[in-house]
């Protein structure tokens, strides 16, 4: 069996430094809150899913990749609970697709002590891209302990409603003057939930129908964003979306929005 450390090693990369405003930052993947398995070729379980060595449809390796090209230094995977103690070595924390009992029997839920160990590793400068799903994919009842504490929420709706492949158009946001995304001026977006803000945060990206898509929340030296959907994995940054789409270039101005904000925590 694969065992959690032989995982870090291979999947973690030192990168020097090329844009001149990062320095060392470790960017992290959580496997706690969303720990799914799979069955390897050699009937082993091994993590599954939203991992930076993944390089399937499954995986954030492209993601992974555009940050390692704007000068992150490490990629790495949390595989415990988040505590004072493991986020002490983290700058950008990437939480996806909390786990409901559809995925695991046994899901590790957000609770107010964990929330509490976020907020505290945010307030001293930490980044942390909060990337969760539709209501029927993941558990959004406990994972918004957390969210309300950046002043917003994930709904229980379905907005970005794409019924197949001939419907694209249906998921797309187009993009103009924004903080974060640079170059990329139309996304795809897949049935994602919505977001609604009751203080501090503020709207990164809405919909044609004006519905709130992403968030940034400011939180004492750190940075909070937020999206309804896993988004950024392989099957959207891989050039099968039409041309019109630009999700590999939001992946490339996310990363590089991300490390630069983790300045602040050096």
């Amino acid at each position: 069996m694969m065992t959690k450390t032989y995982l870090k090693f291979i999947i973690t990369a030192t990168f020097i430094t090329i844009s001149g405003y990062v320095q060392s930052q470790t960017v992290a993947v959580d496997h706690y809150f969303n720990s799914e398995t799979k069955l390897g070729a050699d009937g082993q379980t091994q993590p599954f899913h939203y991992l930076w060595n993944d390089s399937e449809m499954t995986g954030f390796s492209i993601l992974g990749a555009s940050f390692k090209n704007n000068g992150a230094k490490e990629l790495t995977v949390l595989f415990q609970k988040p505590t004072a103690k493991t986020l002490a070595q983290i700058d950008a924390y990437i939480i996806v697709d909390p786990d409901n009992l559809k995925d695991n029997s046994k899901p590790n839920y957000m609770n107010l002590e964990d929330a509490n160990a976020i907020a505290d590793w945010v307030k001293r400068g930490g980044v942390l891209l909060l990337l969760a799903n539709d209501q029927a994919n993941a558990d959004l009842e406990h994972f918004n302990i957390l969210a309300e504490k950046f002043g917003f929420k994930f709904n229980n709706d379905l907005i970005l409603h794409v019924v197949d492949d001939a419907h694209f158009e249906d998921g797309a946001i187009k993009i103009n003057n924004n903080q974060i995304f640079k170059t990329s001026k139309k996304i795809f977006i897949k049935d994602a939930s919505s977001i609604s803000i009751s203080h501090t945060a503020t709207p990164i990206l809405k919909t044609i129908r004006e519905e709130i898509a992403m968030v940034i929340s400011r939180y004492g030296k750190g940075t909070v964003l937020a999206i309804g959907d896993p988004w950024l994995y392989n099957e959207y940054t891989n050039g099968r979306l039409p041309q019109s789409f630009e999700n590999d270039k939001a992946a490339d101005d996310l990363s590089k929005f991300m490390l630069k904000a983790t300045k602040l925590k050096h």
